[in-house]
């Protein structure tokens, strides 16, 4: 299990800060985990599914037909 913070989680998915937490709140993105303090981050297999998820939808795949490779 690796937490990942919120730079990392921009690089990783190339969307913009503001666009993270929107999608968060509206298209199901996951939410960050309160590790301390005023410090937070994500699960990294969790956004890694998340993108998995994208690629299946704009490939016209169904989601549950396919698995973690």
């Amino acid at each position: 299990m690796r937490f990942i913070r919120l730079e990392e989680v921009i690089n990783k998915v190339g969307l913009s800060r503001s666009s993270i937490y929107r999608r968060i709140e509206n298209d199901g993105f996951p939410k960050p985990v309160l590790l301390g303090g005023r410090a937070s981050g994500w699960l990294e297999s969790e956004v890694d599914e998340w993108l998995m998820q994208c690629l299946r939808k704009s490939r016209g795949e169904d989601t549950h037909s396919i698995t973690n490779r």
